[in-house]
């Protein structure tokens, strides 16, 4: 891998990521980018726990966009919010992944795969990452097949 890759899952450092796509993509460090994940200290603590040595930060979406960030990292969006504000904010991922997003509560969502709830919002802003030039796949485990991210969109109406 030769960049950032940008993962939204809303469950953060995980078997999944600490073993599977770490290893698939040469990951060498992790970020977690979430303001309150940042601004919890029990969580900040456990999470690099979590990362089995590999170097881990969690930071406010304001502190990852503020740093330039070289090859080799993963950065982590609990939120499908915390990704468009990164990109929003000038951080260009190399690929977007949709790996995992728990509808919550309150909110009108579809599910568009079996572990992934979108909102109309969550729909525009994935479609304007797209629209931007940065791909936007949902593939929850590297040995699996990419799949474009806005045609799934599309096959649910939103």
């Amino acid at each position: 891998m030769a960049g950032v890759h940008l993962r939204v899952d809303n469950r953060l450092i995980h078997g999944q990521v600490t073993v599977a796509w770490t290893g698939g993509l040469r990951v060498r460090r992790l970020v977690v980018c979430n303001d309150e994940v940042a601004g919890d200290e029990l969580q900040r603590m456990l999470l690099p726990q979590a990362a089995r040595g590999l170097p881990t930060e969690v930071l406010t979406v304001a502190e990852v966009v503020e740093r330039v960030w070289g090859e080799d990292v993963m950065l982590i969006a609990k939120h499908p919010a915390d990704a468009f504000r990164l990109v929003e904010g000038g951080v260009r991922p190399e690929v977007v992944n949709v790996g995992n997003v728990a509808p919550r509560p309150g909110e009108r969502y579809t599910m568009v795969t079996r572990s992934i709830a979108v909102t109309a919002e969550d729909a525009q802003g994935y479609r304007r990452l797209a629209a931007e030039g940065i791909p936007v796949v949902a593939q929850m485990m590297p040995r699996d097949k990419a799949a474009d991210f806005t045609a799934l969109l599309d096959k649910k109406g939103l």
